[in-house]
């Protein structure tokens, strides 16, 4: 079997029990890993206080520079194993994680292996907010892939590859992802396709076994976060779309998705739109598609 490195990155001292929790959820799976990597923003400071605060098996080091790419590009390049698995800060795994996403990688095809992420809800999940918008929390959306199937890409909450399939691809792009209060994506998009382009015949496989569950904060359920975040979601698209070789591809997830709200999201609910939640959630619906589309025309205009 492929030796699996796990890759976690982080950037601020008030993650550390979240970091801790994520961690300790790794060591508990029971398919170990070979090795956990925490990767840190270039701060000394916040490298000298996770050092002081982790356990001596986990492996800290700093990227070359700030956002997540960058720190996505810092562990591969740092992991023995064959098989790179990614999961966030803010994330626990469900101990048979990393079992359930070895057996994909006995067929040698396959170069990427992804899994449901359910979210852990610090309180109340409000009625208004629909499923299909998971997304934008990081989550597993409805309409979204739900059995064993190629697909085009994972969610970075949980995604693995194969190392030198990264490494053909040429790495995340460091123009895209989380950088601050930029909440731009898509960077497992971008460097998935690029894989498949490199890797003639290599597939993508969602698992549903393989789960994990990040914790949701009340801040991210802010109107202004839900749409500020779906804007550059728009934005992101617009990049990938602008640099991908197979423009069909390179927005078919988002085709299917907004024939998926057309056809079983907006108008079952227009049906029975008297009902609080039915028109809370249409309305959140149809105001955060609009803010990506916004994105997505300003980003094609200034590219």
């Amino acid at each position: 079997m492929e030796r699996i490195s796990v890759v976690v990155s982080t950037y601020s001292k008030k993650k550390l029990w979240q970091v801790l929790d994520c961690v300790e959820s790794l060591r508990k799976q029971t398919l170990p890993p070979h090795e956990i990597l925490l990767v840190l923003d270039p701060d000394p400071d916040v490298f000298s206080y996770y050092k002081l605060n982790t356990p001596v098996d986990v492996k800290i080091i700093t990227s070359n520079g700030f956002g997540l790419s960058n720190a996505r590009n810092a562990g591969v390049r740092e992991v023995e194993g064959e098989i790179v698995a990614f999961i966030d800060d803010d994330a626990v795994a469900d101990e048979n994680w990393l079992r359930n996403i070895a057996v994909n990688y006995s067929e040698n095809s396959v170069v990427g292996v992804g899994g449901p992420i359910e979210p852990f809800w610090a309180f109340k999940k409000p009625a208004w907010f629909p499923g299909e918008l998971n997304w934008v929390i990081g989550c597993s959306y409805r309409g979204g892939p739900s059995r064993r199937e190629e697909i085009r890409n994972p969610i970075g909450c949980n995604m693995s590859f194969r190392k030198s399939a990264i490494e053909k691809a040429g790495y995340f792009r460091a123009d895209l992802g989380r950088f601050g209060k930029f909440l731009l994506a898509g960077e497992e998009s971008d460097v998935s396709m690029r894989i498949k382009d490199k890797v003639p015949g290599g597939k993508i496989i969602n698992e549903p076994s393989a789960v994990v569950f990040p914790k949701v904060t009340l801040e991210r359920l802010s109107l202004k976060y839900i749409l500020v975040r779906s804007f550059y979601e728009g934005v992101s698209k617009s990049i990938i779309a602008n640099s991908a070789s197979n423009q069909s591809e390179a927005l078919s997830t988002e085709r299917d998705y907004l024939k998926f709200l057309l056809r079983v999201s907006v108008l079952p609910r227009l049906k029975q739109i008297h009902r609080f939640s039915n028109l809370g959630q249409l309305s959140l619906l149809l105001s955060s598609s609009f803010a990506v589309l916004v994105g997505y025309a300003l980003g094609r205009l200034t590219s």
